[in-house]
């Protein structure tokens, strides 16, 4: 019989969510069952890039490529949207990627049958499959917002492949009045700001920096190694990684954490 796992105890907590949307109130959500103070503050918002010839030219030639790998959700929601529009039936052969378990699950609701990595859910676990180790000539798209990390791209290409970036969507800051940010930042005095990617974290820096907050000493959770370390060198005390992105798990990570800082035993990573 299963054990019934106890709902995570935030019981007055309070916690900002930095992420874009729908995800946040998604998140947020699953706070409030567990009792937190939330307030939402999407530090990154994404468009859809306007459909191109080009692009277009790139979907109806789909069954060229031998490996698809879709970087966010959002990117594999897109892509799908788009041939669904000019492949009735998926073109057979192609091997499915997505960078961590939420893209994948995009994938797999659509019928496909994703590859990812085993453990984590970063671009560079995503490159120890050993599928995409030695692609010598074989085509690769990379379905992505139009600007971020080049990591993917450029590590298939050293390994042989022929990468084809295909851009959908742009991400922003939302401009936010000095007011709303004075009242989340200062008056609201979060506990625990969730930060799921180092664009936001830098986003958080600079909207942040003509504030008298004092958040460095809060628990921030953020995705990966690379970005805890970005925000040490931004000055941040607590950085914490949790055992997945999942939204139950980033919940019991802000529970464990602020439950050990309370008790004067251990501190977030």
């Amino acid at each position: 019989m299963a054990i019934h796992q106890p709902e995570p105890d935030l019981n007055g907590r309070r916690v900002l969510i930095c992420r874009p949307e729908p995800e946040a109130s998604r998140l947020a959500s699953r706070f409030r069952a567990a009792g937190a103070d939330v307030r939402i503050l999407p530090l990154i918002d994404r468009q859809p890039l306007p459909e191109t010839p080009e692009r277009r030219t790139l979907i109806l030639s789909l069954d060229e490529y031998a490996h698809i790998i879709a970087v966010s959700p959002f990117a594999a929601r897109l892509l799908l949207d788009e041939t669904d529009t000019w492949w009735p039936q998926m073109p057979m052969g192609i091997r499915w990627y997505g960078v961590g378990a939420g893209t994948a699950a995009v994938l797999a609701e659509h019928g496909l049958n994703p590859q990812m990595p085993p453990e984590g859910w970063t671009s560079e676990a995503l490159l120890a499959l050993p599928s995409l180790n030695n692609l010598q000539g074989e085509r690769v798209l990379l379905a992505r917002g139009e600007t971020g990390r080049e990591l993917i791209r450029e590590t298939l290409e050293s390994r042989g492949a022929r990468v084809t970036p295909l851009p959908l969507y742009r991400r922003f800051c939302p401009d936010y009045p000095p007011e709303q940010v004075q009242a989340t930042l200062e008056t609201f005095a979060p506990e625990a700001i969730i930060v799921l990617s180092g664009e936001t974290l830098n986003n958080l820096i600079a909207l942040s920096a003509n504030s008298s907050h004092n958040l460095y000493d809060r628990l921030l959770i953020v995705p990966a190694d690379r970005v805890a370390e970005q925000a040490r060198e931004a000055g941040f005390q607590n950085p914490c990684i949790p055992g997945s992105l999942a939204d139950n798990d980033i919940v019991a990570t802000v529970a464990t954490q602020l439950a050990g800082r309370d008790g004067g035993s251990g501190k977030a990573k």
